[in-house]
């Protein structure tokens, strides 16, 4: 078999999980991409070695280790988006941009406020049958 054919599906995979990562919004989908680039490398190391007939079979012992170490970036990959995902309610990686909540003035009011019995009594009910607005919910949440 031609080295040709080999090389020339592993630089379309290349190219589309490079397509992938530089075009995706979404982390999952970038991990993915990443994932494809990966194993069009694993594709031209086994090609390259079976071309060269390497006696210590070097392109495929570094095949593995790179599946090895793909296996360990998807695992803890797949956890950091699960996590961020948990915290912001989104894996849109054009919102995650910024990591600083930017809201925090605003969720929060003055202790001082919440814990008199005045604040809940004065502050507009907003439908609530418990007279309690969402900033003093999301206060009593958060403590």
């Amino acid at each position: 078999m031609h080295l040709a054919y080999p090389a020339v599906l592993a630089a379309l995979l290349f190219c589309i999980g490079l397509y992938g990562v530089l075009a995706r919004r979404n982390a999952i989908l970038v991990l993915m991409s990443v994932e494809l680039m990966l194993n069009a490398v694993n594709l031209n190391l086994v090609a390259f070695d079976v071309w060269l007939r390497d006696t210590l079979h070097s392109g495929q012992a570094l095949t593995l280790f790179t599946i090895a170490i793909a296996a360990a970036e998807i695992g803890i990959g797949l956890a950091i988006v699960l996590a961020v995902y948990r915290n912001r309610g989104t894996s849109d990686i054009d919102r995650l941009r910024d990591t600083a909540e930017t809201d925090a003035a605003e969720t929060l009011p003055d202790t001082a406020e919440t814990d008199s019995a005045e604040t809940a009594d004065t502050e507009p009910t907003s439908g609530r049958a418990d007279g309690k607005t969402g900033k003093t919910k999301k206060a009593e949440a958060t403590t």
